[in-house]
């Protein structure tokens, strides 16, 4: 299995609508995104410094709720800083009072709406919430 099947199965996993293996192998193409895994999931993140977006993080339905995906948050924020980045975005559908959760509590603040961006499988949309983090410069010491 390569290495965009074994990310398309994991979002399929975790998403009402996963990503096919075709479009992680057109992400993976560029060298502006970056892969951090976990034995529990995986984040994608775009970075051209001074900037980066999470793209997605996606964590195994049976491994949440246990720190997994603040974990592989924390690690993605590291990626992101180590590579000049000094702001992170993402958006997350406005539905995923979990995921809002934790990234309010890593420090994210939400700053636009998306209205009706998300679509369901039942037709139903619901908004993207545009969040945003700025990140301190890496320290001389790490």
């Amino acid at each position: 299995m390569t290495l965009a099947e074994t990310l398309a199965a994991l979002h399929a996993a975790s998403f009402p609508r996963g990503w096919a293996a075709h479009e992680f192998e057109s992400l993976l193409a560029n060298p502006a995104y970056k892969i951090v895994t976990s034995g529990h999931g995986f984040a994608m993140l775009q970075i051209i410094p001074p900037e980066a977006e999470l793209i997605t993080i996606s964590i195994l339905p049976t491994a949440r709720k246990k720190g997994h995906g603040r974990a592989l948050l924390n690690q993605a924020l590291d990626a992101a800083r180590d590579a000049g980045a000094t702001s992170v975005f993402l958006d997350v559908d406005a539905t995923n009072t979990a995921a809002i959760a934790l990234y309010q509590s890593t420090g994210f603040t939400e700053f636009a709406r998306r209205a009706g961006y998300y679509a369901s499988d039942d037709k139903t949309q619901s908004d993207a919430i545009q969040m945003v983090l700025e990140i301190p410069a890496q320290s001389a010491g790490k």
